[in-house]
């Protein structure tokens, strides 16, 4: 009976956290236009979230390419099929690794900062006193970091597909030998741009709302205490991760399941 008690229990509290992000979400939604308002906060926070992410998502992309042209020619050249490795590596960093890699990135670099900055203005009692002068937290704080966040994702996810790519370049033109004009000739007339880049663009906006609003959630409901700041960044990667890595297997589902 006692196991079966804290099972139930322990069921309530996973759907009343379950129920209270949602009504979050929801108030998060209300507060937008509030955003477009103050858009000057909104471009503050863009920077301020570009410049978190940038280096690491540089940095990761430009290996990324390096390792999938490796690693992609290795596998074709045993069929005689390496004129299609442009091809391979822009399809594989425009459809996937550019989006989800950006995203668990951005988990992990921007969306604890962004955990941690609210934790601490409620543990410091900022949005309390907010609340006391009147001010919505929601419309004046946690509004524009989340419209910066939906914005801030594709770019960074076009920039880590971009410099990817010419990563591989590097790597098939200068290093392998693959020819340049047929590397990049390929990708022209096989890519499309709104089935490949267009759903890349809406899979990484998709994944800036979940991190976003995951990082904005666990700030702003986190125990107002160092301890829970600190339990709530590390909540802030893992279910961001999990909604990331669940949402990109939905989305494909949905957009690449027919020809």
């Amino acid at each position: 009976m006692n196991l079966l008690q804290q099972l139930g229990q322990r069921t309530l509290a996973i759907i009343s956290a379950w129920g209270r992000g949602a009504l979050f979400f929801l108030e998060l939604l209300k507060a937008l236009p509030a955003a477009f308002g103050r858009f000057g906060l909104v471009v503050q926070q863009i920077r301020a979230i570009g410049n978190r992410s940038l280096v690491i998502i540089l940095a990761s992309g430009t290996a990324v390419g390096f390792v999938l042209a490796l690693q992609m020619y290795y596998a074709l050249v045993t069929f005689g099929a390496t004129g299609t490795l442009g091809l391979i590596v822009n399809l594989a960093l425009v459809r996937e690794l550019g989006p989800v890699v950006t995203a668990l990135l951005f988990a992990g670099r921007a969306g604890t900062s962004l955990t941690a900055e609210i934790g601490l203005m409620k543990a410091g009692e900022q949005i309390a006193a907010m609340e006391l002068m009147a001010i919505d937290p929601r419309r004046r704080v946690l509004a524009p970091r989340f419209l910066a966040g939906i914005i801030a994702m594709p770019l960074l996810a076009a920039l880590f597909s971009a410099v990817g790519i010419l990563g591989a370049w590097v790597v098939a033109v200068g290093l392998i030998g693959i020819d340049a004009g047929n590397f990049w000739a390929i990708q022209q007339s096989s890519v499309d741009v709104w089935r490949d880049v267009g759903n890349g663009v809406v899979k990484s906006a998709v994944f800036g709302v979940i991190c976003t609003a995951v990082a904005l959630y666990q700030g702003y409901e986190t125990e107002a205490t160092p301890e829970g700041v600190a339990y709530a960044t590390t909540r802030t990667v893992v279910i961001a991760s999990l909604g990331t890595l669940a949402m990109d297997f939905l989305l494909t589902a949905l957009m690449f399941s027919t020809p």
